[in-house]
């Protein structure tokens, strides 16, 4: 079951540009009941596996703008780390609900960010850079990824798209690779602090790589706009059942 969700993850990852860590937190929390710590650092490492396997068809593509990456990891890179440090001084047993309502409450942003991109895909792209705002709005975004393990897909995307005069294509690379740099160093902070399930972790990852290239390959063929309405639609779903939980 492990191997097809790494699968399945990966290839909407591949079509859609919606983001493997918003996808698979709560499903690890709600469906295979990981408390919030495991599920997020588990979440954060396979995001970061299934992106590094698709980073070179973007380099290849010429999609990453250089300057607006490290603008976005000037904010991102602190942001994350604050992320994973609130996490770690909180006793999860204790917080849970308040853990699951804050969790449910990023799903469901992530969920409407990415529905609000989907509906605005007749892109028009910004006519004034307003760059400099990115890396105070990429620290927010990186203390979401490391205390949610979610956010940096669409809500990255959506600055971009309204900040920058990137093109829709460097929108996607750009952000791309600036969710893997923070996969890697939240992934990497939760597993140092034992935060992962690694027989989980290892099946997600075996089915994610296989899944990642057969999502990117299959993008140019298949309609990306459908799949990432009912994926935001589904997201929205599982952000309520989160918040649901923190009051149960």
């Amino acid at each position: 079951m492990e191997y097809v969700l790494g699968f399945l993850i990966a290839c909407a990852v591949g079509l859609t540009g919606v983001g493997a860590g918003s996808i698979t937190s709560p499903v690890l929390i709600l469906f295979f009941h990981l408390n919030p710590a495991v599920a997020v650092g588990t979440a954060l490492t396979y995001a970061a596996a299934i992106k590094f396997a698709v980073l070179p068809i973007y380099f290849r593509r010429r999609q990453v703008d250089p300057r607006i990456l490290k603008m976005l990891c000037m904010g991102g890179i602190p942001g994350v780390l604050a992320g994973v440090l609130i996490l770690n001084r909180l006793n999860v047993r204790e917080h849970e609900k308040g853990i699951f309502l804050l969790l449910g409450g990023t799903i469901l942003t992530v969920s409407l960010g990415s529905l609000y991109r989907t509906l605005r895909n007749r892109l028009t792209v910004a006519t004034t850079d307003r760059s400099r705002w990115l890396p105070p709005i990429a620290v927010v975004i990186g203390a979401e990824v490391g205390f949610s393990s979610a956010g940096a897909g669409a809500l990255g995307a959506l600055a971009l798209l309204n900040l920058t005069k990137l093109t829709p294509a460097q929108v996607v690379g750009t952000d791309m690779v600036f969710g893997f740099l923070l996969a890697v160093l939240g992934g990497g902070l939760h597993l140092f602090s034992g935060h992962y399930d690694l027989p989980m972790l290892t099946k997600l990852i075996t089915g994610g790589i296989v899944g990642s290239l057969f999502g990117a390959t299959m993008s140019s063929y298949l309609p990306a706009r459908p799949l990432r309405l009912a994926l935001s639609a589904w997201l929205a779903a599982l952000g309520v059942q989160l918040c649901w939980k923190a009051f149960a």
